[in-house]
This record gives C-alpha cells, structure tokens and sequence, in this order.
C-alpha cells in the first residue's frame, strides 16, 4: 500500500520505517528541512536503538522516502497518517493546532478518497474536529481513523514489528478493511486487531498510558513508606507483583516517571474529566507523587548534608529519562539539578546517549564528562539517575578512590544495600533498608 506519514518525530519516523520494513510505500513528510535532508542521508536525529539500520535499509530499497511538500505526495496515497506533536498547553488540555493545520492542509489539496489515520496522541473528540475541518474544506469522500501507539523508547523497533495489540478506531467498513490490509503482516502468528469505535480507540491511549503511571506513582509511595517503617520495597514488589491479577511491570520504585508520553497525557487526561465534570480524583494525585518523587534524591542529599551546599561536589550518572534513549523530556535529573545547584552545589554529569540534549536543557549548570569515571574525582557524592546497563556493574573500588566520600544516593535501586555496606560505601537507596 501507499501511504504518507506526517511528522517525523518519534512516532511517525517509526511507524513509518516499519511499515517500509514491511513492504509498504511509505514517504514521510515533515517542515523541517535540516532534519528531512539528514533523514535522506541515513541519519537519525533520535537516539533509538535499531532504527537506523532499518530505516537505511529501506531507504536503499526505496519504499521509505523523504520529503517537506505533503501537497506533493498525497494524491498517491491511499492513507494519509498525522503523527505532529500534541504538546501540553499551560491548562494541561493537549494543543491540537498541529493536527488541525495538517487536516487543513488534506482538506484543501485532496482530489480523491482518503483515509486520514490519528496516531497522534490526541483527546477524545478529536477525530470529530479533524473530520469536520476536512469536511468544511472539501467535497470528497473520506475516513478518519484513530491509530493509537503503544511504543516504548528503546525499544519501539521491536514493540512496532511484534505489537502485543493494534487498535483500530474506524467509522466505516471501507476504512476498516483499508487498515486490516496495512497491519495484516502483523497478524501472522495472532490476531492482534482490537477494533472498536474512533472515540474508544483515543480513549484507550490515555487510559494505558495513565494506569501505568499510577502504578508508578503507587509503587513510589508504599517505597516511601518502607523507608519509614523499615521494610524492603523489593520483598514487597516480589510479593506483589507475583499475582497475576496485578503483574510485575511497572513496579519499581525510584525518582519518579518522565519522558515525552506519561506526564503529558496523565494531566491531559485528568483535564478531560475536570472538563467533563467527572474529575478523575487518582490522576491528579498521580501527578502530584511524581512531582514529589522526582525530587527524593534531592532531599535524601540535603538532609545528608544541610541546607547549603556551597563548595559542595556531586556526580550524577545518567540524564535521560529512562535507559536507551536520549530524551530528556520530564527527566528526574533536570529536577534534581535545579534543587542542588538552586543550594549552591556544583554538578557534574555523564549519559551514554543524552549529552546533547543535557548540553542544550542544562547549559552551565552541569559540568559534562565524556566517561562515566572522570567526573567522579573529588566528588562529595554520586547520584544515580538512570539506571543504564553499564551502570549496574562498576569497579565499585575505583568509584570508592575517587569520591571524596564513599557516599552514594542511588535514585534506581540498582545495587544490594549489604553488598554496597560491605564494600565501604555509605548508600542511600529508595525504599529499602
């Protein structure tokens, strides 16, 4: 099939490499043209592992293309995907201008059927604004589909080509047939479509990504707890999540949640219902943990160590939100280092994938390091903010000659309190004894 994805942010430079990957026609379209002209070349502008040697692949192959001329290539396609930002506006409702500009866009230059596909992330209600401005600006047939994504950075490769689901939010059997015939190299081993209507299907996304959350924010509280009552966090998140009915994921305790997806759509999602008159009371309080917790190791820090932090030293091992990627989008560690430098505190930093991103957020307020070693010479403390693999097993008696103190506040949980104690550090860690 032919088809045109708009954007070539996170989600629409990966769904459309993968639907290339599986012999679609894919041109994908976006008004940057420095970020257009690197694609062309190969490159990526995102860190995320596997992508670029698909997405070169396909290239060669010529089913995936670039281009900044949408009017150019729709006349082509069958289905036209939005996949633009829908960035959080000051009230917490997502900002819909860019999909509705693009609907503008596809309503004045289409000259044949379309099937116009949401996978932005987007309220309920919105396909009916998108259909609408298409509607008040052309004559011609159309669909509108919600699409929803469910990818996780640093593995949405993997998660696009083996999806646990596929939702599909359609109107009409046209549409509904076009999409089975787009995903039906997914439906191989499994049945994996779940259709249902377009309001439903936009629903869904933020109903998944906000009971994630709220497992998050719940599993930092009872760690929180277990610190004052002198429980192990872990013991419980084994008891725990051992049950089925609850399951494993999405329980381990630490600095709060971040990225480009959770905090967004939880307050999106929660300004819906307010609007609705039904105020989603568990959401806001959500939100109000993460804030919190974000900053735990912020306190653990200053209650260590007072107040002020002038002539104060700190290394800090990872930057990004979470492990393998770059994005530093609602990261813990842009909150710590605003409430240690804001005392005084000199910060160093070091990332395997964020450098840049933290060059461009953090400018002079952190000292960047190209290793994760160096930074620590003379540091009164590390601080551990993301837990990164080559984080998990470091010479522990290097790191100890090189801090001033044997002192580590460790925001991820990534080693045993008896091993750190025996090995001569003095190691602050979340929820555990």
């Amino acid at each position: 099939m032919k088809l045109v994805v708009i954007g070539t942010g996170y989600v629409g430079l990966v769904t459309g490499t993968c639907l290339a990957e599986t012999g679609h026609d894919v041109v994908c379209v976006d008004i940057d043209r420095a970020k257009i002209e690197l694609l062309r070349r190969g490159e990526i502008p995102i860190y995320e592992p596997g992508l670029q040697e698909v997405l070169v692949r396909n290239v060669d192959k010529k089913r995936l293309h670039f281009t900044t001329e949408l009017t150019s290539v729709m006349d082509d396609a069958e289905i036209l995907m939005i996949a633009v930002g829908t960035p959080p506006m000051e009230d917490g409702s997502a900002d819909l201008s860019h999909v509705l500009g693009v609907a503008e866009t596809i309503g004045r230059h289409m000259k044949s059927y379309k099937i116009v596909v949401n996978k932005s992330t987007v309220p309920v209600g919105s396909g009916d604004l998108v259909r609408a401005k298409i509607a008040s600006l052309t004559t011609h047939e159309f669909d509108v589909v919600s699409n929803p994504e469910f990818l996780k950075e640093g593995d949405a490769v993997n998660d696009f080509m083996k999806p646990d689901r596929i939702v599909l939010g359609v109107s009409s059997k046209r549409a509904e047939e076009a999409m089975r015939r787009l995903y039906a190299p997914f439906q191989r081993t499994g049945h994996r479509l779940i259709v249902m209507d377009v309001r439903s299907a936009e629903m869904t996304k933020y109903a998944a990504n906000a009971l994630l959350a709220t497992k998050i924010s719940f599993m930092n509280e009872i760690a929180n707890l277990c610190e004052a009552l002198g429980a192990d966090v872990t013991s419980v998140r084994y008891g725990v999540g051992s049950d089925p009915r609850i399951g494993a994921q999405f329980l381990f305790p630490g600095i709060g949640f971040g990225g480009s997806c959770f905090p967004k759509d939880v307050v999106a999602l929660a300004r819906m219902g307010d609007d609705a008159g039904v105020p989603l009371r568990i959401l806001h309080a959500v939100t109000d943990v993460n804030d919190r917790q974000r900053l735990r190791v912020a306190d653990k820090v200053v209650a260590h160590f007072g107040e002020d932090l002038s002539g104060r030293t700190f290394a800090l091992w990872g930057l990004a939100f979470k492990p393998r990627t770059d994005d530093m989008r609602e990261a813990p560690s842009i909150y710590t280092v605003d409430a240690l430098t804001k005392r005084g505190a000199k910060l160093r930093g070091y990332d395997p994938a964020a450098m840049k991103e933290a060059r461009r957020l953090m400018g002079n307020r952190i000292e960047l390091f190209e290793d994760s070693y160096s930074l620590l010479d003379g540091a009164d403390a590390l601080l551990i903010m993301t837990e990164w693999q080559e984080f998990r097993d470091p010479d522990l008696k290097d790191v100890k000659r090189r801090l001033k103190n044997p002192l580590i506040f460790d925001g991820r949980n990534l080693f045993e309190p008896e091993h750190m104690r025996a090995a001569g550090f003095e190691y602050h860690c979340i929820g555990r004894k």
